[in-house]
Parts: structure tokens; sequence; C-alpha cells
């Protein structure tokens, strides 16, 4: 089973979707340091892709030090350095730039958005901290959020 989930969106190569739903899964503590990661075949099957797609994805994040292999057990979450203020901001980005884009054709000023945003923050801040085992999605393209 995948721990994380695509929606996948034209235009942008399926490697580079697959990788930043992983890095997101992990830097948003989904999973953890020494959790199994899925299979090249599983990855395949699951997502759809080819499993060269699924293999060149596995490798770049061994490469990237946020995978290890360990003989007998598989491909696992590394133990990952702490991440920067600005790196998990990055994570974002291409909602925070859905989030504008809309705001802006719906004709939403900047002090309303912030006052909007400052709302959500605080009622979902209220509700207590969001718990990790919590699915990753991407918003599907043209989908709005509530």
């Amino acid at each position: 089973m995948i721990p994380f989930r695509i929606a996948f969106r034209t235009g942008v190569p399926l490697f580079e979707q697959i990788v930043y739903a992983s890095k997101k899964a992990m830097i948003a503590g989904q999973l953890s340091p020494g959790d199994p990661f899925p299979s090249v075949r599983t990855i395949s099957r699951e997502l759809k892709v080819n499993p060269n797609t699924a293999h060149k994805v596995v490798a770049y994040l061994v490469n990237e030090g946020l995978l290890e292999t360990r003989p007998g057990i598989g491909t696992v979450v590394a133990k990952l350095p702490d991440s920067t203020r600005k790196e998990r901001t990055q994570l974002l980005g291409h909602e925070m730039e859905e989030l504008v884009v809309e705001a802006k054709r719906l004709g939403i000023e900047l002090d309303e958005m912030l006052s909007s945003f400052s709302s959500h923050w605080q009622r979902l801040s209220a509700a207590g901290p969001l718990r990790a085992s919590s699915s990753v999605t991407e918003p599907k393209e043209g989908s709005r959020k509530s």
C-alpha cells in the first residue's frame, strides 16, 4: 500500500510528482525513519506507472539520502536531517499559488485573504494538533477546497 496519494497533474512529469509526494510525506511525518517504503513493484502497480519510472523514483530518493536499503528488509525511510523553515514552507508552494490565483480570479483582496487564512489557522489550531498519520493528498486539478 502506498502511504500517500497523488492526483496526477498534466504537464508535470510523473517522476517529479511521485518524488514530491514522497518527500512531502516524509517531511510531514507521515513516513517516519525506519518505516518501510513501497517497493518498485508496489509503486508501479498502485500508481499505474511504468516500473522504470517507479525504479527511478526509488533510486533518486536513495541517492538523496531520504531512503536507505537494508538487506533482508527492503527500502526504508532514512533518518532525515532537520528540515529548515524554508524547506517546510516550500512544500506548500503549489497550493499557495493555486490559492492566490483563485483569490485574484474572485476579486478577493490580500487583507481579506490574510484575515480568512488567520481565521482558518486559529480554528484548526483550537481543534488540536493534526495527526501525522492522516494521508497526504495533493489537490485534484481544478478542484477547490472548502
